[in-house]
This record gives C-alpha cells, sequence and structure tokens, in this order.
C-alpha cells in the first residue's frame, strides 16, 4: 500500500453536506488572524507544515503522506473543484459543471483565461488526460469511467459514471491536478494555480513560491510564500513563537495554549474539523462480531478523550462519519456504559485472556496518546490493547487497511458529508475501505442516495440509513471532533474559513503593516 494521509485523501472541509450546485458559485472570502483593515498586495507569508523527510512526495499524481506537500501542491496546481464553506464544493479549475437529467453524464467548463506558468493554455486535452492518468494510478481519486473522459470543444470535458452520482464534483475535490498532457517529469512543477515555484528553491519539501500575476482566479495578493516542512509539531510551534515563521498550519492545542497570552500572536481556531477515529476491521479477524464492536464503542469515555486528547478544544462524537452534513441524523448519543460492554464480550464469547495490537503513527497532534488513553479506557471492559507506534510511511505502506492492522488510529481533516464518506471508505467497492465494511443494506442505501436528487426526501432517507448502519454495526469509533488549529502572526490576514484543506486557499491571504 502506498503512502497515504486521510488529511489528504478526503480533502476537507467544514462542508454544507451532499447537497451540490451544479453551476458556478463565487468563490469564498476568507477570514484572517484579524480583519481590521483593507487588504493590500505584497509580502512574504512564511508558513509551517507538518512532514516527514520519507514521505516527502513532489509528483502531483501521488499520494501525499506530509500536510506540506499537499500544501505545496494545492498553491502550485489547480484541481477541478475545491472544499467550499456553503456550498461545501466551488470551481477552481472548472468554472462551472452539468449533468444530464440521469446524473450520469458530466460536463466540466474550464475556467477562462486558465494558463500554465509557462504561459501555455491549459487545454481540455491537458485535462481529460490529467483526469486518466491519476485514475489509472488512483481509482479512487477519478470515480467515473476513465475511458469516457474526453475534451469537449474549445473549453470543455466530459465523462461518464458507472451508475447514477449526483456527487461527482464533490467526489473529485481537491484531488483532480492538472499538467500538461504527456508530461512525464513532473519535477518542475508546471501548474496553473495562484502561485508557481521559485527556480532552484525546492529542497527535501521546503520552497518558495512567487505570486502568479497570471492565475485565471485574479492576481493573488501575496508577492512569496515560503513553505517550511516541519517534522513535529513541536518544532513548528517553537517557530511560529520565536518567530521563524508567520504561520504554523495545523499546529495543534498545546501551541494554542502557548499562544494565548501573547498579543502578537492570533490563534485561528476551526471547529469541527479534525477526527481521529479507531478504525476497526470488520469482515475478519478477532473484531468481526458486531458485539464485539459494539462493546467497544461501548467501553469508550468520549468526555475523556476529548479534554484529554483535544485538551477541550474538541466536542463528542457519535460514531457516524460525515458530521457536517445537513442530513446528520439524530440517532441518540451513544454514551459509555461498562456493564453492558462486558456482556456483549462475554455473548461473543470473545477472549479476554489475549492481548490485541492496536496501531497508531504520528500522524495528527496527540494520535499516539489518543491510542494510549484509548487503551487504558478499554481495559476497564476486559479488553487488552498493546500500543504499536508505527512510522506514517510504514503504517500506510504495510499494514493500513489489511488483517495487520485489525484496529488502529486513522486521521482526517473534515467533518464533511455522509456520503463522500460513504463512497470513499464505507461502500463494499471502495479500494479504500480501511474497515473491510461489506453490508449489502448500506450499499443497497448508498445506490439509493446517488441515484436520487441531492436536495429531496429519498436522498434524506437513504443517508439516514446510511448512517444507522454505521452507528449499529459499523467499524468506526468516531469518539470525538477536533477543532483545527492554526497559529498566525497578527499581521497576517484574509486566512481562509474553510476547514480541513480549504486552508489552503491563500490567493486573498495578506500581511498587514
Amino acid at each position: 500500500m502506498s503512502e497515504f494521509s486521510r488529511r489528504v485523501f478526503l480533502g476537507g472541509s467544514l462542508g454544507a453536506g451532499a447537497i451540490l450546485a451544479l453551476s458556478s458559485c463565487g468563490a469564498n472570502s476568507g477570514t484572517g488572524a484579524a480583519n481590521s483593515a483593507s487588504p493590500k498586495a505584497g509580502g512574504t507569508l512564511r508558513i509551517g507544515a507538518l512532514g516527514q523527510a520519507s514521505g516527502v512526495v513532489s509528483d502531483p499524481f501521488g499520494l501525499f503522506a506530509n500536510d506540506s506537500d499537499m500544501l505545496i501542491m494545492s498553491l502550485v496546481y489547480d484541481p477541478l473543484t475545491v472544499p467550499g464553506k456553503s456550498p461545501n464544493v466551488v470551481p477552481r479549475l472548472a468554472s462551472s459543471w452539468t449533468s444530464d437529467p440521469d446524473q450520469r453524464n458530466w460536463t466540466f467548463t474550464i475556467a477562462d483565461n486558465a494558463a500554465f506558468h509557462d504561459g501555455s493554455p491549459v487545454r481540455p486535452a491537458d485535462v481529460a488526460w490529467s483526469l486518466r492518468t491519476l485514475g489509472e494510478r488512483t481509482s479512487w481519486k477519478v470515480p467515473v469511467d476513465l475511458a469516457s473522459i474526453r475534451p469537449a470543444g474549445v473549453n470543455a470535458v466530459t465523462m461518464t459514471t458507472a451508475t447514477p452520482n449526483s456527487q461527482l464534483p464533490l467526489l473529485m475535490r481537491l484531488m483532480t491536478f492538472t499538467v500538461k498532457e504527456g508530461t512525464t517529469d513532473r519535477s518542475n512543477f508546471n501548474g496553473s494555480g495562484p502561485f508557481r515555484i521559485e527556480p532552484g528553491s525546492y529542497r527535501d519539501g521546503n520552497v518558495a513560491l512567487v505570486r502568479n500575476d497570471n492565475w485565471h482566479g485574479g492576481m493573488p495578493l501575496l508577492d512569496r510564500i515560503e513553505v517550511t516542512r516541519f517534522d513535529t509539531t513541536d518544532a513548528m510551534s517553537n517557530a511560529v513563537l520565536g518567530g521563524q515563521i508567520d504561520l504554523a498550519s495545523n499546529v495543534g492545542a498545546l501551541a494554542a495554549r502557548s499562544a494565548a497570552g501573547r498579543s502578537e500572536l492570533a490563534v485561528v481556531r476551526r471547529p469541527n474539523d479534525l477526527s481521529m477515529p479507531v478504525a476497526i476491521r470488520t469482515s475478519d479477524g478477532p473484531f468481526a462480531d458486531p458485539r464485539v464492536r459494539e462493546a467497544i464503542r461501548l467501553g469508550v469515555d468520549r468526555g475523556a478523550m476529548v479534554e484529554q486528547v483535544l485538551s477541550g478544544y474538541g466536542s463528542v462524537a457519535n460514531d457516524i462519519l460525515g458530521t457536517g452534513d445537513p442530513t446528520y441524523a439524530d440517532v441518540g448519543q451513544r454514551s459509555r456504559n461498562i456493564d453492558r460492554a462486558k456482556q456483549l464480550l462475554a455473548e461473543a464469547r470473545f477472549d479476554t485472556t489475549k492481548s490485541y495490537p492496536l496501531l497508531t503513527k504520528r500522524e495528527a497532534f496527540n494520535e499516539v496518546e489518543s491510542a494510549q488513553l484509548f487503551a487504558a479506557q478499554m481495559k476497564e471492559i476486559g479488553l487488552n490493547l498493546d500500543v504499536e507506534v508505527k512510522d506514517t510511511a510504514d503504517f500506510y505502506d504495510n499494514f493500513w487497511a489489511t488483517p495487520a492492522a485489525p484496529l488502529s488510529t486513522v486521521t482526517w481533516a473534515t467533518n464533511d458529508s455522509v456520503m463522500f464518506f460513504a463512497s470513499k471508505v464505507l461502500n463494499s467497492g471502495s479500494t479504500s475501505n480501511e474497515t473491510a465494511f461489506k453490508d449489502p443494506g448500506f450499499d443497497a442505501a448508498y445506490r439509493n442516495a446517488l441515484a436520487a436528487p441531492p436536495d429531496s426526501p429519498e436522498y434524506r432517507d437513504a443517508s439516514t440509513a446510511m448512517q444507522q448502519i454505521q452507528f449499529d454495526r459499523g467499524g468506526y469509533v468516531l469518539w470525538g471532533m477536533a477543532d483545527g488549529i492554526d497559529i498566525a502572526h497578527s499581521r497576517v490576514q484574509g486566512l481562509p474559513d474553510v476547514g480541513g484543506w480549504g486552508r489552503a486557499q491563500l490567493e486573498k491571504s495578506w500581511i498587514a503593516s
């Protein structure tokens, strides 16, 4: 399994659920650390992002384990669509999109004046070739019949889905970076995004970017962005506290506490932004019995997890992925019940004399600590877990989504729609189904939702059915949602107010005097 990151994979946003616009929508205006003055052009933004040297990737068609790499790609390249706030999908390289009444045949129109950094125009042939090439490497990023992706006239691309799919603009959001047709050596970063590489500046995941004055979305305000890769959140926190960088991206609660009393710094808090659930393998292994999974979910003390792991910068969750969906169902909050958990383990004849591995890695702030606290809580129901800390790349290469990881922590910077998660990690046909969840009832509800108009009673009923199945017999223990936390110098303004990887949309950010 290649290196992989839930944070990047899902291309998170605060989202407004699965209700999509089928036509162009205006870009979101950002809010910053302080918006007390009129935006002005100029200046350099020094931004820090988390990344391991072993996981550095410079190919826009790669799988990104590093925040730093995804940040660079999002500034240099244009995907077709990006996260928005309301709606949760907005245009980028695609200025608009439409489908036929069956929601199978889609047309994406390329933005006027879109051009690569070398000055050549972005052609439909470039977009079609990029989508096909990306889909051949990573099928879940381009959920259409790859042979159907074709140029259509002078400024559009058409494609066809295997079944009705009302969610296609959402499902391809932030993943569909475009390069010139036939490009095999992509180390020169010739994108069409709002910033371009300063020649000779790229070193081991660190880079200087300069403004693309000819960007189709309008000239960015910043002259320059310097991206520095940090191995740990502690190192990044120290850098922003010490003034070496202006913005620490997704740095965590500990840094927020340290910065709280500093007048020159601002804590940018994105509520309900990051999840660190425990993923339980459902199809085989020690936890295949749904009674065992229910016992585990009843054994977790959610409030304690939020307070101790997230330092209170978060909220209790309820084991259903997609907390930002307007169709999110009220199925009743699951609470801790140790006696019932023990009873379920006994009914399932679960072997409590053995110890079981809980795999984790240092991918998100306090992820390892979350695994340790979770394991301590499980002891109270008679479940003995051995926490094993893996290198992030090793985890995704050798353990993720395999029987070797019957229990593991995962991270996503998103509280997206129910359908987004259903498509990527929950339906039985997904190649990234990390809990090996195979449920005919869920698959039927998923197909019903795809075929229904997004804003319809049929869609809401299908969404509710999927959520109830997740709650009853799914493979996730979503104990809480963490706030996304950036630390910014007070002169940094106009930061995006979209969560998850919406935070990479820095073209409207600016530096105050």
